[in-house]
């Protein structure tokens, strides 16, 4: 009787994450085709491992090679920069695995597990450089979105360790086990990459539309006062999907040129400059007698937990204790 192994539980799951987030934006987003990939990579080892389908391991490692440029361009849609046409370079991989399969399958031992370290290490090494260095990141959340990719670059740098250790599982007379192995490493992490590009915070993706011609480079103060005039003016912190690079087009500025004069002028990054302003006008809100839940949506926020760790952060104390304490004064 046919049975299905956790491989094809996963694709199913990873699926309907991607109808789910088709749905809810209207399109294939660079997260939704993430997710399809994975998906796809799932039932295919499920039919090559479990099911013996002829043919099914001949596809496997070529599908396996859109994964790794597959996240990176998520990566760079999601929090760094609109797609472009040097993008469709990326299919190299997959056009490489297929033509080493052709050709000289034993190059795919070492293709493969190249790639999935090589953007592993690229986002990882992006990542770390934190909220700055991703201006399409929602400033809201701080550095969560830098968290969540630095997850799924080692996820695709573990995913290279499955062939590593069905090798020595061999070796130590463990062969039977490969089946194993690939459902933990392969499988397990293609699960780990797509539940993490599910994640709400992810979901900011850059504006097709080219950057304006910035301004000739200003000294740090004159930036740093255009910078305060447009936060007391405008108010652009209450767009609570704000991002370094809609700050940056506001000013006609390089987002980095922006980023730098925030950090010497406060010490922080742009989020937490953001999220500052934010809470000074819930405190606003507050003092004027608005409740809790009032004064964080209308200050651009739009999660609870990011409202509370930031009020905490910023006044010192919960905002509800912070009320409180404000209505006795």
């Amino acid at each position: 009787m046919p049975t299905l192994p956790i491989p094809v539980f996963v694709a199913l799951a990873l699926a309907f994450g991607c109808l789910r987030l088709w749905a809810d934006q209207g399109r294939l987003s660079a997260l939704g085709l993430l997710l399809a990939l994975c998906a796809v990579q799932s039932l295919i080892i499920a039919l090559a491992q479990h099911y013996m389908v002829p043919g099914m391991r001949l596809v496997q490692p070529v599908s396996a090679a859109f994964i790794p440029p597959g996240a990176w361009f998520a990566y760079l849609v999601t929090a760094v920069r609109p797609a472009n046409r040097a993008d469709l370079l990326h299919l190299l991989v997959p056009l490489a695995a297929l033509a080493a399969l052709l050709v000289a399958p034993a190059f795919l031992d070492v293709l493969l597990p190249a790639a999935f370290v090589g953007y592993g290490i690229a986002i990882l090494a992006q990542a770390l450089q934190g909220s700055d260095a991703q201006p399409n990141a929602s400033l809201a959340h701080d550095n969560l979105p830098s968290r969540i990719w630095l997850v799924i670059g080692a996820a695709l740098i573990a995913s290279a360790l499955s062939d590593v250790v069905i090798v020595l599982a061999q070796v130590m007379g463990y062969a039977q086990a490969r089946g194993w192995i690939i459902t933990v490493f392969s499988v397990g992490n293609l699960l780990l990459i797509g539940l993490f590009a599910l994640s709400p915070t992810l979901r900011n993706e850059a504006p097709e539309v080219p950057d304006p011609a910035p301004e000739p480079a200003q000294p740090d103060t004159e930036l740093w006062n255009r910078v305060l005039e447009l936060m007391a003016q405008d108010k652009p912190y209450l767009d609570p999907n704000l991002t370094l690079a809609q700050l940056a087009r506001k000013l006609r500025v390089p987002a980095k040129a922006l980023s730098v004069t925030i950090n010497r002028a406060t010490g922080d990054n742009v989020s937490r400059f953001v999220n500052a302003a934010r809470i000074r006008h819930a405190q606003d809100m507050l003092t004027r007698g608005e409740s809790v839940t009032e004064a964080m949506f209308a200050s651009g926020f739009n999660t609870k937990s990011n409202f509370n760790r930031e009020f905490l952060r910023v006044v010192g104390a919960s905002p509800s204790a912070w009320a409180k304490e404000d209505g006795q004064r």
